[in-house]
């Protein structure tokens, strides 16, 4: 059986290019609320590129909706910060021990002591540097192991007592934030002990901060003087139990459409065949534009407000969909995610299908997407 080919629908727009559209406005909003949420400082913390969203234009939003410091991982996101005119205070919390320590403090980055070691390079390379003690809470990767805690703060008290450091802040990390049955308590308590020996010590660190986004959503015993925001700046809940608004929205223009017989096999290894007689729609996008592979057969897309299935192997550059009786003609748009407002799958529906966090998928979108920034019109590029 051949089906008839489709006439064109005025009602859809006509795209080119797969685009990656960034809503500050939603940003600002999440800031918003996390603002209203903890009764100490938000600390927008804009790593991996603002978590895929652009890590400049997220800061300053951030910043002009309540928050007040931001967070990076490496020294190098820091400076990248300060080069685009960001002033606000940083902290940088995960470097090697040889990093450019004394080109961050030239440039008013503070940062994060997560053993002797690097207490020790600070000390040599860059004195005067401000610092957050990093405590491991109860994850055994980043942070001073609690049975060096003391020596390291009874370190780090002497150096300040000799001019040569600033201890600023004490910092750790909780495991379990995020599942209300099973409350952190452990990892809450360890750091109510490391903030008393730094005291005992000596230290008066004026910032001590526990909680990230699931915590300030869950647990307000884990707020200290300050809360970091990462994933919920860009509405991931990592507790699901929050309305938090999307600020990604994917497009992609459909490129092909054909007819198929009952039957059809579809991609690489034929995993998919066609049940009956139908079109099948071919966006220019793939894994190496961060769909995830193991989404194929799981995940859909919306095209029309209607949503279609992805159908056999998501490939490098191209993803498959059955659109069915749908009369979709190239260069329609296909959401691919969005905020859900419309009812198109959102990063939360492509997470769930690759079985994996909405962190994943917003981290691993790639250059070759087209990327607009809207919500802000004095913000026109992520580059």
């Amino acid at each position: 059986m051949t089906l008839a080919a489709p006439a064109p629908y005025a009602g859809t727009a006509v795209a080119t290019r797969p685009t990656l559209t960034v809503d500050l406005a939603a940003i600002a909003e999440n800031t918003r609320f996390f603002a209203r949420r903890t009764p100490g400082e938000v600390m927008a913390v804009v790593k991996a590129d603002g978590f895929g969203h652009g890590a400049a234009a997220v800061a300053r939003t951030a910043l002009g909706a309540g928050a007040t410091r931001l967070g990076v991982t490496s020294i190098a996101e820091a400076l990248d910060l300060r080069a685009a005119g960001l002033v606000a205070p940083i902290l940088s919390w995960l470097n090697p021990v040889d990093a450019g320590w004394a080109d961050a403090v030239h440039h008013d980055v503070e940062l994060a002591v997560a053993s002797r070691e690097h207490l020790d390079a600070i000390l040599r390379d860059a004195p005067g540097a401000r610092v957050h003690l990093h405590l491991d809470t109860g994850m055994a990767r980043d942070g001073v192991a609690p049975d060096a805690w003391a020596g390291l703060c009874l370190a780090a008290r002497r150096a300040e007592q000799r001019g040569q450091l600033d201890v600023v802040g004490v910092m750790g990390h909780l495991a379990c934030a995020e599942d209300p049955e099973y409350p952190d308590a452990t990892g809450r308590t360890r750091f109510a002990w490391g903030l008393r020996v730094a005291r005992a010590t000596g230290l008066r660190p004026s910032q001590h901060h526990l909680a990230a986004t699931a915590a300030t959503i869950l647990d307000p015993l884990a707020q200290h003087t300050m809360s970091r925001i990462g994933a919920g700046l860009v509405g991931i809940d990592p507790t699901r139990t929050v309305p938090l608004g999307g600020a990604l929205t994917l497009t992609a223009p459909v490129v092909g459409v054909r007819s198929v017989r009952a039957g059809t096999p579809v991609g690489y290894g034929h995993t998919w065949r066609a049940p009956t007689p139908t079109r099948l729609g071919l966006l220019p996008l793939g894994y190496a534009d961060g769909l995830p592979r193991v989404a194929s057969g799981r995940a859909s897309v919306s095209i029309r407000g209607v949503r279609v299935p992805v159908v056999g192997r998501i490939s490098m550059d191209m993803t498959v969909v059955d659109l069915g009786d749908l009369a979709v003609v190239p260069g329609e748009v296909a959401t691919v995610f969005g905020a859900g407002d419309d009812g198109e799958p959102t990063v939360r529906d492509w997470a769930d299908a690759a079985g994996t966090l909405e962190h994943e998928i917003v981290t691993g979108l790639g250059p070759r997407l087209d990327r607009v920034v809207v919500g802000a019109p004095a913000l026109r590029s992520l580059r």
